[in-house]
């Protein structure tokens, strides 16, 4: 799952919030088991942040976050960042982008996105799905 969906769930003033907070309490429910990259603290601090004005919530978040018990983080390491740089190349992608492509390559599972780009460019690599889809 990627810091779109994510940040779409925490802050009520997104398109996307009501789509993005019932896919994650199905997915609770079918499956709590959700896959982020380290990549993902960061930029949901840096997103909650910049929305609001107030870092304050940006930190709440990180907070959050890290309390959910399903929650698994995968880490940034070498071999990770070497396979998220060819993916960027090859799918043209941001480099942020790929590390959340090169992650759900390597689990062999879908990347659950609100990102157009990473949905029409990445999806010729993994499964690429937005939260009102099955994922």
């Amino acid at each position: 799952m990627d810091a779109s969906v994510w940040v779409s769930a925490l802050v009520p003033s997104d398109v996307h919030h009501v789509a993005s907070r019932g896919w994650l309490g199905r997915q609770e429910l079918a499956d709590p088991a959700l896959v982020s990259p380290s990549l993902l603290v960061p930029e949901l601090a840096a997103a909650i942040s910049r929305r609001t004005g107030r870092s304050a919530l940006g930190r709440s978040a990180i907070a959050a976050l890290m309390r959910l018990p399903h929650l698994r983080i995968v880490a940034l390491d070498a071999d990770l960042a070497t396979e998220a740089g060819r993916l960027a190349a090859d799918c043209a992608v941001r480099g942020a982008d790929a590390v959340y492509l090169a992650v759900a390559r390597r689990l062999g599972i879908p990347l659950v996105t609100w990102d157009r780009e990473q949905r029409e460019r990445g999806g010729r690599v993994v499964d690429v799905v937005t939260p009102t889809e099955d994922a």
